[in-house]
């Protein structure tokens, strides 16, 4: 079954909802290894975006991502902004002008958002990144849909992959960002990165479950 242009709006908006449900811990987290603003500036960002989405609600699925990207760029401090933004407009890029998509354009378009995310923060596996998230959620995704699996439990599988990424960080030192700063201190701590984007992957899991 295809994902809707408003599948998207909907899930785009449940997360700015989530974020500010775990804007606390995800500060928590940032607390440990990094500025202690994750949070913050998460919810900042997608409080923006959440206000823009009204006035969007006409646009195709590409042009209502780049619209997240560039909010985000805007307003989102620290880190967190360009690698954000880079995930939504490279995923609205390889989307393009489409009202609804299928599970190859999501797994395309998650493909190239961790793509311009490496690529932009320098980061490989295992660096203790959003990217330990984001990797394993876009090659379960592939394996899901190679087994043509269905849409909801594609999706299920997916967010299932990058809980288990976000929680794989905890031993890890980290080798980019404020966290590298720390060396072997920042290990036995959970990445925030990770933590947001497995949320983000989960979100869209949830609420495409129906699609």
């Amino acid at each position: 079954m295809a994902i809707s242009r408003d599948d998207v709006l909907a899930w785009i908006n449940d997360y700015a909802q989530v974020i500010e449900q775990n804007n606390e811990m995800l500060t928590d987290l940032d607390r440990e290894i990094g500025d202690a603003d994750h949070g913050a500036n998460m919810n900042r960002g997608f409080k923006a975006v959440a206000a823009k989405l009204p006035a969007n609600g006409d646009k195709d699925i590409g042009a209502i991502m780049k619209m997240v990207g560039m909010t985000l760029l805007s307003t989102v401090g620290g880190a967190g902004g360009p690698l954000y933004s880079t995930i939504f407009m490279e995923a609205g890029k390889t989307i393009g002008p489409k009202m609804e998509m299928d599970l190859a354009d999501w797994y395309a378009a998650l493909q190239a958002a961790a793509t311009g995310v490496a690529n932009r923060g320098k980061a490989l596996p295992n660096d203790k990144t959003m990217l330990d998230a984001l990797y394993p959620a876009v090659d379960a995704l592939k394996a899901a849909i190679e087994k043509q699996l269905p849409t909801a439990e594609a999706l299920r599988l997916s967010a299932e992959a990058a809980h288990a990424g976000m929680l794989a960080t905890i031993p890890l030192v980290a080798r980019k960002g404020r966290a590298s700063y720390l060396g072997e201190r920042s290990a036995n701590h959970q990445d925030p990165g990770a933590t947001s984007t497995f949320l983000l992957i989960d979100t869209a899991a949830k609420a495409w479950a129906d699609c």
